[in-house]
């Protein structure tokens, strides 16, 4: 049972086998409040990688599959089978398996960005899945208590009228050529594996995620620079994108993959006419907040002056004890599975959706085509 007394929620898994980062991420962020059971898999689209993975997992025999096909079919006709599904496979692999479940009546747990192309995001969109499956697309920064916070704080008129975002997600793990044995590397510098964006789907679109999550200004068009600075590289490895929002702000956002001495620098500055918000993800549990005129306050997760989003709906332990990446990821876990029961009403437009994907998707190939045409201004509906 998950610590709330609710019956857990029976999880499967495609992609995330042996060796995957992602896939132990999110096998250990569904475990965190106690709200899943991972009892099926399809791990690995090696057959006997699959089947090793699944029995280092734990998992029984006749539930090791080694297709999603296989795996949709059988769970779903089984009494005890899956309810809901993480997809945490290369982006070429993310509208299969989303759609074989989805219209299984399984809901499922999608890793961004949510497919390789818009053509595939927008087919998605317009299932209707059976049975009323949800979808759920893992940005999982939203899930930090002080981001929930920023987000109310915007809304609350805290900051006044929105005039400048600044964000930024500098990495420097891809700044030389690497080999094909290096797995994480090879699919997301492989246009067939990772769709037309390189670090600006993998990363950029974390960055662009959270700043329209936290001030919910709608974007209308970028000018965009995508530079592959590695020679041969397919994919760009650093990105450098002007934004103009319906009302006015005015935005700028970076992603490289090649910024060497930075690790996950994810980073979020707004300002509007009456004070301005500062967030790191390294050091998560801190944000500054400054009103005009005034001394900066520093705002920890669960503090004395948290928001009511911070201070209760996510938050596990005590401020000063520091939570991070993975309390993050499975604050989102945790909330999906209240919708899954029909408890979601106090989580509506905090969980990123198929909506959100679709959005993101878009960002990447606006971004891609002003690229192309040296920085021309692109509307996000022209793509």
């Amino acid at each position: 049972m998950a610590e709330n007394g609710a019956k857990r929620i029976r999880l499967g898994m495609v992609g995330g086998g042996t060796g995957a980062f992602i896939g132990y991420v999110h096998r250990v962020a569904a475990r965190i409040d106690g709200d899943y059971d991972l009892v099926a898999g399809a791990l690995s689209s090696r057959p006997e990688v699959a089947r090793e993975s699944g029995r280092n997992l734990g998992l029984a025999e006749d539930r090791i599959y080694t297709s999603y096909e296989e795996m949709a079919r059988a769970e779903a006709a089984r009494p005890d089978g899956i309810e809901a599904v993480a997809i945490v496979t290369p982006n070429h692999m993310h509208y299969g398996p989303a759609k074989a479940f989805l219209e299984a009546g399984i809901h499922v747990i999608c890793d961004k960005p949510i497919t390789s192309t818009i053509e595939d995001a927008r087919k998605l969109a317009e299932i209707k899945p059976k049975n009323g499956a949800k979808f759920l697309l893992t940005h999982n920064y939203t899930g930090y208590p002080l981001i929930r916070q920023a987000r109310e704080m915007v809304e609350s008129g805290a900051l006044g009228k929105i005039r400048v975002i600044q964000a930024e997600y500098p990495q420097d793990w891809l700044a030389e050529a690497t080999d094909d044995d290096n797995k994480q590397a090879a699919w997301r510098t492989d246009p067939a594996r990772s769709g037309a964006g390189g670090a600006i789907g993998d990363i950029g679109t974390h960055a662009y995620n959270l700043l329209r999550f936290v001030t919910g200004l709608k974007t209308d068009s970028v000018s965009a620079d995508l530079t592959s600075f590695v020679p041969g590289r397919k994919l760009d490895d650093n990105v450098h994108i002007m934004l103009r929002f319906e009302g006015g702000a005015k935005g700028m956002l970076w992603a490289s993959q090649v910024a060497v001495g930075c690790e996950n620098g994810l980073q979020l500055r707004i300002y509007g006419e009456k004070g301005g918000l500062e967030w790191r993800q390294d050091n998560p549990n801190y944000m500054w907040f400054t009103e005009f005129g005034k001394p900066k306050q520093l705002l920890t997760r669960g503090g004395a002056i948290s928001g009511n989003a911070a201070s209760t709906m996510n938050v596990r332990i005590p401020s000063g004890h520091p939570e991070g990446y993975l309390e993050a990821f499975a604050t989102l876990y945790s909330q999906f599975a209240a919708v899954i029961r029909g408890e979601g009403a106090a989580y509506e437009g905090l969980l990123p959706t198929l909506a959100d994907g679709v959005e993101g998707m878009q960002f990447i190939m606006a971004s891609v085509a002003s690229s192309q045409a040296d920085g021309k201004w692109t509307k996000l509906s022209a793509v």
